[in-house]
C-alpha cells in the first residue's frame, strides 16, 4: 500500500479511549475509518493467552463480518512485582462497572501487600492487528516501561495512565496531554511498527 492509495477500514473497537487515540494516529494515512459501533458489530470474546491473540481474534471477526481490512487493538500494562499481572486481564481488574479507580486500588493493594521494598516497575503494552477479510492478520507490538506512582497523579488520562511514569518523563500519563502522550505511549510505539510494514513512502 502506498500513501496515494486510501483504503476503508474498520475499527474494532468499541472503546472510547483506543477509538480516539487510533484514530488520531491514523490520521495521515491513506485509510478511512468506519467505527465498529457505527456497524452494529458485536465485540467478540478475547478467549486468546496473548495480546497478539485478543488483537487478531478481534480484527479477523471483524474483517470477515464486513469484507473490509479491520485494525484492532488489545494493550494493557503488566507489572513486574505480580508476575506480569493484570496483562491481558487488565480490562477485567477494573470490575462489572469497568471502574479503573477500582484496578488501580487493586494494583496499590497487591503491591503494598508485598512490602516497603518492593519493585514497583511495569510495562504498558499494546499490540496492533490489521487483518484482511481472506483471513491474513500481521500484528505488530509496542511497549513503554515505567514506574507506578501511589497517590495517582493526573486526569488526563484513562485505565492505569495516571499511576504511570514512563522512563525518562517526570509526569505520568495521566498529567500528559493526549498530543505528549502519543508520542510517547506504547500504541504510539505499535504504530510506528505497523507504518514501517505497511505504509511505502512513495
Amino acid at each position: 500500500m502506498t500513501r496515494a492509495e486510501t483504503e476503508d477500514w474498520v475499527l474494532a473497537s468499541h472503546n472510547e479511549g483506543k477509538v480516539r487515540e487510533l484514530n488520531q494516529l491514523l490520521a495521515g494515512f491513506p485509510v478511512r475509518l468506519r467505527p465498529a459501533s457505527a456497524l452494529a458489530l458485536e465485540a467478540p470474546e478475547e478467549s486468546g493467552s496473548t495480546f497478539e491473540a485478543n488483537a487478531e481474534l478481534k480484527a479477523i471477526c471483524a474483517a470477515r463480518a464486513t469484507g473490509c481490512t479491520a485494525i484492532a487493538d488489545d494493550s494493557g500494562m503488566e507489572v513486574d512485582a505480580l508476575g506480569a499481572e493484570p496483562g491481558i486481564h487488565t480490562r477485567d481488574w477494573a470490575g462489572p462497572s469497568g471502574d479503573f479507580a477500582v484496578a488501580r486500588q487493586r494494583v496499590q493493594e497487591r503491591l503494598a501487600a508485598l512490602g516497603p521494598d518492593v519493585s514497583r516497575r511495569a510495562t504498558y503494552v499494546c499490540v496492533l492487528c490489521v487483518a484482511r477479510p481472506d483471513g491474513e492478520a500481521r500484528t505488530f507490538r509496542g511497549q513503554t516501561r515505567g514506574t507506578l506512582v501511589w497517590p495517582v497523579r493526573g486526569a488526563l488520562g484513562h485505565g492505569f495512565e495516571p499511576m504511570f511514569l514512563p522512563d525518562g518523563y517526570a509526569i505520568t500519563y495521566g498529567e500528559m496531554t493526549p498530543e505528549q502522550r502519543l508520542r510517547v505511549n506504547a500504541r504510539a510505539a505499535a504504530m510506528r511498527k505497523l507504518e514501517a510494514a505497511l505504509f511505502s513512502k512513495a
